[in-house]
């Protein structure tokens, strides 16, 4: 009965029908399967289990679907194996991940100029080759430290390595520890106890910072695992950094662990309990970073000393990016049965009181539920934004203000993706590639961050204002609009200066357009349409890059920004 594939059981009662109910059981020495000898079944404790945990995969006609779900566990091996490893985002592969088409991102032609201009015309400078860098460190285990940043956070591995060759090692370092860590934490399969996990948590600064030879093997997933079977390389960079940085690094994960420990034994399956334990969480996993951060950039004498006091500023910067996180990552989270919204907010708005409700938004009843769950969660966010911009304006180092700045401009416009959209249930809601290239171009200094801050902040206002206009009534409505009026006043002065000078410099780049069309279409090659075509498009393209570039950096000349090049505050 069972071999009949298309009798569709449920694959928990397969399980128990196949290993107990009907004598494979016989094969653990108990003497028949539960049904054999009802009475024995029923009077005794010979069939009773309380200790082991049973890890097992569907039946194949259960797999598949929307998600594209595949086996979790190898039979030879009984070894996790979570989607596919090559897929950070989405739970590895488990969960959907929302793009635009390629056409769609094509069509927004300042995107596809800021990507030339990223790419090939004023890319980000990497400062890892640096004659100090390649005299400090053991050139092999920091070639491998740079490759495995790239595999584990491509977003990151760009900003951190356009740091000063001063500061850009200790950050790049401080940031695989905690990937490290952080891979330890997540991987809820691997210990064989929670009081185990706890004590690699508590311990990890005591054993992966101080014994060279310490790796974890078989913990995590791709190249995180990697990472932690590796560590040696890492820490042979570690043992080389200045004592100061050293000490910042330790201490941040020695109390990050703590922080970790103390979530083990909660039950995070249904997200954290309120909002107070879903601050602290944040705290601990981010709020913690930015601070070790904040001590690094005073250590290396970049940035005044007083920034490594900027505890509240720090911490927030932290919250603001974790939380944005663990909005877009719901659905992901929820899968790998540990998810963070805290049920405080999200059990007003589920009518079965299970963090699941909103994942399947069919009904308007559902969808309405979720929306106003979001929306109350991403105006929580945005809440950190005026600390994060007053955290910016700080910063005196260029390399290290884009180094901040680049993630929270990253953090507010996946806000504003994820405000009133239901795709946040249904998979991983993701920036198009081509507007991450238009903010890190924008990011370069003050005017710029305040003014895309004043973009997406002006955008979730009028997204609340559209929905509300059709009938929507959104608990949340009257604290959207102040938390995002406040981002309006704090930027406004900056909004429209950046405003004024895009007017002037995307009309250069129109009469650019024309003139680079005119000159094609005056002399085109004979009998080649799309070879005249494929010229004018990059010839328009090549030629708006290097304007938008120049006319950028002529109106806003020295006077606009504070901010000095690494070079020049080492002089001082």
């Amino acid at each position: 009965m069972f071999d009949d594939k298309s009798l569709l059981f449920s694959p928990w009662f397969r399980l128990i029908a196949n290993r107990w109910m009907i004598g494979s059981a016989s094969e653990e020495g108990k003497g028949g399967g539960w049904w054999d000898d009802l009475d024995r079944t029923m009077r005794t404790n010979d069939f009773c289990d309380f200790e082991t945990i049973h890890r097992f995969d569907p039946p194949e006609e259960h797999m598949g679907g929307g998600g594209d779900a595949g086996p979790m566990f190898k039979k030879e091996e009984n070894a996790v194996v979570v989607g596919d490893v090559s897929k950070k985002q989405g739970a590895y592969g488990k969960v959907k991940t929302h793009k635009e088409s390629k056409i769609k991102q094509l069509l927004h032609l300042d995107e596809v100029m800021s990507a030339v201009t990223l790419l090939y015309v004023h890319p980000l400078k990497s400062n890892l080759k640096s004659e100090n860098i390649q005299n400090t460190y053991d050139p092999i285990d920091l070639a491998f430290c740079d490759d495995i940043l790239c595999k584990v956070s491509r977003s990151f591995a760009a900003v951190i390595r356009q740091l000063p060759p001063t500061l850009l090692v200790d950050v790049l370092i401080f940031y695989l520890v905690l990937r490290a860590l952080d891979t330890v934490e997540d991987d809820m399969t691997y210990f064989p106890s929670n009081d185990e996990k706890v004590k690699a948590l508590l311990s990890f600064h005591k054993t992966a910072l101080v014994d060279p030879k310490w790796t974890m093997t078989g913990c995590g997933e791709g190249d995180e695992r990697r990472l932690l079977e590796e560590f040696p390389k890492c820490h042979s960079v570690y043992a080389a950094l200045p004592e100061a940085s050293r000490r910042v690094i330790c201490d941040i994960t020695q109390r990050m662990g703590t922080g970790m420990a103390e979530f083990v034994d909660k039950d995070l399956g249904q997200g954290t309990a309120d909002i107070t334990q879903y601050n602290r969480y944040c705290h601990f996993v981010a709020g913690l970073v930015g601070e070790g951060l904040s001590r690094l950039f005073a250590v290396s004498g970049l940035e005044q000393s007083s920034m490594a006091t900027e505890l509240h500023l720090s911490d927030q910067m932290g919250l603001f990016l974790q939380k944005t996180n663990i909005i877009r990552d719901y659905l992901e989270d929820y899968v790998d049965g540990r998810a963070f919204w805290p049920q405080s907010v999200w059990k007003k708005y589920s009518a079965t009181g299970d963090l699941g409700y909103f994942a399947n938004p069919t009904t308007d009843e559902t969808k309405l539920a979720g929306l106003n769950c979001l929306n109350e969660l991403v105006t929580d966010a945005l809440e950190l934004a005026p600390d994060c911009l007053a955290y910016l304006s700080k910063l005196r180092c260029a390399e290290v203000f884009r180094f901040c700045a680049i993630p929270q401009v990253m953090a507010i416009a996946t806000l504003d993706k994820c405000y009133h959209n239901l795709d946040v249930f249904t998979g991983v809601v993701k920036i198009r590639k081509g507007m991450s290239c238009l903010l890190i171009n924008n990011t370069t200094d003050i005017l710029g961050v305040h003014g895309i801050f004043h973009r997406f902040a002006k955008s979730i206002m009028g997204k609340a204002i559209a929905a509300s206009k059709v009938g929507y009534e959104d608990p949340s409505y009257e604290r959207t609009m102040k938390a995002c009026q406040a981002i309006l006043d704090l930027t406004e002065l900056e909004a429209k200066k950046a405003k004024t000078q895009a007017s002037v410099v995307y009309g250069t780049i129109t009469i650019a357009s024309c003139a680079a069309a005119g000159m094609v279409m005056r002399n085109p090659p004979k009998n080649n349409s799309a070879l005249v075509s494929t010229t004018m498009l990059f010839a328009s393209i090549g030629m708006l890059s290097f304007m938008k570039m120049g006319l950028t950096k002529l109106m806003g000349g020295t006077s606009r920004t504070s901010l000095l090049p690494a070079s020049k505050l080492n002089k001082n």
